[in-house]
């Protein structure tokens, strides 16, 4: 369990990074299971965690893949967990975020067959190129 003091935090998110290494032997902050905040009209920077609220309203999951754990912490079951999103919306501060590793992997089959015979290069050049496009189709479809 993570307990916070607003007091101590200057919004440097080395928290976040911790937590996406920990969880994922990764380092990226969007990974992490904790979210800083920096609320510049006010002044204040801080993380949302799960607070360990009494009333528990995550735990009314239809999978039962939320349990307590030994020191009272709420413990997700990733194997049993099925991604239906119902403990994110019924958390009132938005501290759980469903979090699953293989979204916005992108399948790169078709790629991988016109860029066989490139080198390194010409592979990565082929691939922004490809995404460039993309990303100009959708804006002129936009502006269109």
């Amino acid at each position: 369990m993570i307990k916070v003091d607003l007091t101590k935090c200057t919004g440097c998110r080395r928290c976040e990074t911790a937590c996406a290494f920990f969880h994922t032997g990764k380092i990226n902050h969007h990974l992490s299971r904790i979210k800083v905040l920096n609320l510049y009209e006010i002044g204040i920077d801080g993380p949302v965690v799960c607070v360990q609220c009494q009333e528990r309203y995550c735990m009314r999951c239809p999978a039962d893949a939320l349990s307590m754990g030994n020191f009272g912490q709420v413990v997700a079951s990733p194997t049993v967990c099925t991604l239906c999103g119902s403990c994110e919306k019924s958390c009132p501060i938005g501290a759980i975020e469903i979090f699953d590793e293989n979204e916005n992997r992108p399948l790169l089959f078709d790629i991988k067959k016109e860029t066989k015979k490139m080198n390194p290069s010409q592979k990565r050049q082929f691939y922004v190129n490809r995404l460039g496009m993309e990303v100009r189709k959708r804006w002129r479809k936009k502006i269109a």
